[in-house]
């Protein structure tokens, strides 16, 4: 039991630190925490450990109605669909823009360099926690040529890309939430008429309002001086008017479209 324990409030540190990356890694942490000890304290603890992730939330939800089976079959059918309608948009000797870090769009750009797609990557560090270099690091071991930027200097990278693929933590009716320098670069993206995409699982929606997170400043800068104020917001709005289209297993549709299909999903479940 202790073991059990133990392991359950790794998992949950892991997930609160970020040192758990990608939302469907997080739920299928949450699920493997879940099952140590599946009550409803149990759930409610993992779903406040990330309030705004959706796809956490929806899949602890499900957990009452779902063998955790069925869950992973779904990630994994949603993976292999995402792939295939990227790797459709995806044209050879193209540029592609990406931040952060987003297993749907990692495993999407591998599945299409696999396919025999020729393109290269320009991809932020994503600070304060670096997690573009994680991107930058998969990418890298999978044979794509990619090009590391650091974030002030995105608008000379989505100037030279011709196409952006990014994640979502969060799809909202009205927008989608993903990490912070996102909805700057939907703007510049728009400026030079570069189309952007989300790519992502459809369980990342969710019809509720979200609260932007804002993490602990200290990942900023861990000795700051006195009287200096330190911000740390994590994510941003992306608008949807600047979302050419939602790439996830439901397709490639317009972001209304998106929505519509969305809703009339979560009912059926």
């Amino acid at each position: 039991m202790k073991n059990s324990a133990d392991r359950f409030r790794k998992i949950c540190s892991n997930i609160k630190s970020l040192k758990i990356q990608g939302a469907t890694d997080i739920a299928k942490a949450a699920i493997a925490a879940y099952y140590l000890k599946p009550t409803i304290e149990t759930k409610k603890k993992l779903i406040n450990l990330r309030p705004t992730e959706p796809m956490l939330v929806n899949v602890i939800n499900l957990l009452e109605k779902h063998p955790r089976e069925k869950i992973i079959i779904h990630f994994q059918k949603a993976q292999k669909k995402i792939n295939s309608f990227v790797c459709k948009i995806i044209k050879n000797e193209s540029i592609i823009f990406t931040h952060c870090h987003s297993t749907n769009v990692i495993k999407a750009l591998i599945y299409s360099k696999n396919k025999g797609k020729k393109f290269e990557v320009y991809n932020t560090e994503t600070r304060p926690l670096f997690q573009g270099r994680i991107t930058s690091r998969e990418l890298a071991k999978a044979g794509i040529k990619v090009t590391e930027f650091v974030d002030s200097a995105m608008h000379e990278a989505i100037k030279r890309a011709d196409v952006v693929f990014l994640g979502a933590d969060a799809i909202l009716k009205s927008c989608v939430i993903n990490k912070i320098g996102s909805g700057a670069i939907a703007e510049i993206a728009s400026v030079h008429k570069k189309p952007l995409y989300i790519a992502a699982d459809s369980w990342k929606f969710t019809p509720k309002n979200l609260p932007l997170e804002e993490r602990d400043f200290h990942e900023v800068w861990k000795n700051s001086p006195q009287h200096i104020k330190v911000r740390n917001p994590a994510f941003e709005k992306i608008e949807k008017k600047y979302i050419k289209g939602i790439v996830s297993d439901f397709g490639i549709l317009k972001f209304d479209k998106f929505i519509k299909k969305a809703l009339m999903s979560k009912k059926e479940v």
